[in-house]
């Protein structure tokens, strides 16, 4: 037997799947502290010194944890091609608006603090605010616009065509509710964060801005379930489900109907369990930080953004990126994958380099844990921005 056949080809496709969302919560999980953090800078901060202890709270860490970032866009490429080839062409203005506000992080870290200038220094604070603020909108407003199918379609030689506009295009009303309810969930998480790593008055107002984020998280959150029930049509397969055929999105039919992405609640039970983390972690991150539990806090804030974005797959399950011009090219679990031995070469990759990440991000943290001292910011002792 060869190698790769150990694992059948429908069991390696979900295992991917999975994957592709561990690395996605992963991201949002580890860089989402960065880039909550960076959107409540000018407000957690009042002066040039509670400024630089919010950004020695996350300068440490931020390059490593963006390496989800890479992991999930070298997953999408590897194991599902053509989820790679509509999503980067059809999202190129919002992914491009990402990188750029992505590209101020570390600029404004190295060149903030090169002159006394305050003005200087505020122009790079709302740089870095920008680089927090524009990734966590537009993200979120991309997850809006895949559950409302996105314009693509493919010819008979499964070549892409994306007839959409353009970057207002996806901002549409539930886009943008979407995108608020992903800047309130980072925020929710980045305000945990500045709450373990900072103290005095920055930490005071990261644990209100904090409270009101978790409690936005809550109304957006259910809003969006609302109106993803009551207003927005879901993709379900009508043919026979090949699970373990070859690529071919076209050999299947869909069918778009009211309620639809709610079918696999109903179906699986279990499932039930990602919305419900998602509302007790933001309620639990909620009562942490007004009992000022700082690692509960924390732990809860990422056990929400866990249940959120686990809702997100679950409901679409098979489905990963529908077509709301011609439903049969919707992308799904079984038909937009990359060959069994690529998926099985890929895994032994992952089965790797995860456990190094994962082991390397536990050891910088457990050497950076502790608060940011003021003082030595304000004698120059110690902290590197």
């Amino acid at each position: 037997m060869i190698l790769h056949e150990l694992i059948s080809y429908e069991t390696l496709r979900v295992i991917w799947w999975v994957l592709l969302g561990v690395l996605l919560i992963g991201f949002a999980v580890m860089d989402g502290g960065d880039i909550g953090s960076a959107t409540l800078l000018p407000f957690v901060a009042k002066d040039d010194v509670e400024r630089r202890v919010v950004i020695n709270a996350v300068g440490p860490v931020w390059e490593g944890n963006q390496v989800w970032l890479i992991l999930g866009g070298g997953a999408i490429f590897a194991a599902w091609p053509p989820l790679y080839a509509v999503s980067f062409s059809g999202f190129y203005l919002a992914m491009f608006a990402i990188l750029f506000a992505l590209i101020l992080r570390p600029v404004g870290f190295k060149y903030r603090s090169t002159r006394e200038s305050a003005s200087w220094r505020n122009g790079w604070d709302w740089a870095l605010f920008v680089g927090g603020v524009v990734p966590a909108l537009v993200m979120g407003v991309a997850v809006g616009n895949v559950l409302q199918g996105v314009p693509f379609r493919l010819d008979s030689d499964l070549r892409v065509f994306y007839e959409g506009t353009t970057l207002f295009e996806l901002l549409n009303p539930f886009g943008l509710l979407c995108g608020l309810l992903s800047v309130a969930m980072l925020v929710m998480h980045g305000a945990a964060w500045l709450v373990l790593k900072s103290e005095g008055p920055v930490a005071v107002r990261s644990r209100t801005y904090g409270t009101i984020a978790a409690f936005l998280t809550v109304v957006l959150f259910a809003l969006g379930g609302l109106w993803l029930w009551l207003g927005i049509d879901g993709y379900r397969i009508t043919s026979e489900v090949v699970t373990g055929g070859p690529s071919n999105p076209l050999a299947k039919t869909v069918e778009v109907a009211p309620g639809v992405w709610f079918e696999n609640y109903a179906r699986h039970p279990w499932m039930m369990i990602a919305p419900i983390l998602g509302f007790a972690g933001a309620l639990g991150c909620l009562a942490f930080l007004r009992a000022r539990s700082e690692v509960p806090a924390v732990l809860a804030s990422t056990v929400s953004i866990l249940g959120i974005i686990s809702t997100v797959g679950l409901s679409m399950f098979p489905f990963i990126l529908p077509s709301t011009i011609d439903p049969k090219s919707s992308l799904t679990v079984w038909d937009a994958s990359s060959s069994h031995l690529t998926l099985f070469i890929m895994l032994v990759v992952t089965g790797i380099f995860i456990p190094l990440v994962a082991s390397y991000t536990t050891w910088v943290y457990r050497v950076l844990w502790g608060k940011v001292d003021a003082e030595a910011i304000r004698d120059g002792s110690g902290h590197a921005y």
